[in-house]
């Protein structure tokens, strides 16, 4: 047992140095605006095309398979994209670029962002629509009841 718990302690540590190096590795290469709070699985996609362009806000927790763009070859738009603070963006969500998503603000699960969402809201689908409105949240996301 005390094995265990060690080897999990150990994980746990190695994890989070795994994530604050990524997020470094972001801020300081590609010159992203990413907060030291925020979590970012691995399956997420950021557009390296125009990396300035990405801002993600304190405790924001994305979800893997999320693409968050901050370009459009086809129309030669480069823009920022901007994440709020305390924001859960779930799996497979596109964030399409020069969208702007408020604070406390939970997307759904395969939505299409296409237009700015207001903060304390939750938002889902194709384009996405606000479905609830007046929400709180904590660290990365979680509603409060």
């Amino acid at each position: 047992m005390i094995n265990f718990i060690t080897a999990s302690k150990i994980r746990s540590r190695v994890r989070l140095i795994a994530i604050y190096l990524r997020l470094a590795y972001y801020n300081r290469i590609y010159c992203m605006d990413i907060a030291r709070s925020a979590r970012i699985s691995w399956g997420t996609l950021l557009d390296k095309s125009y990396p300035k362009g990405i801002h993600i806000g304190d405790e924001t927790y994305i979800a893997s398979g999320t693409r968050v763009l901050s370009h459009d070859f086809c129309r030669n738009i480069y823009c920022d994209t901007r994440i709020g603070k305390r924001c859960f963006i779930g799996a497979d969500a596109i964030i399409l670029p020069g969208v702007t998503i408020g604070d406390n603000v939970v997307v759904g699960c395969g939505s299409v962002v296409t237009k700015d969402v207001p903060s304390g809201c939750i938002v889902a689908g194709n384009p996405a629509k606000v479905i609830r409105e007046n929400i709180k949240t904590t660290r990365f996301g979680l509603i409060i009841q």
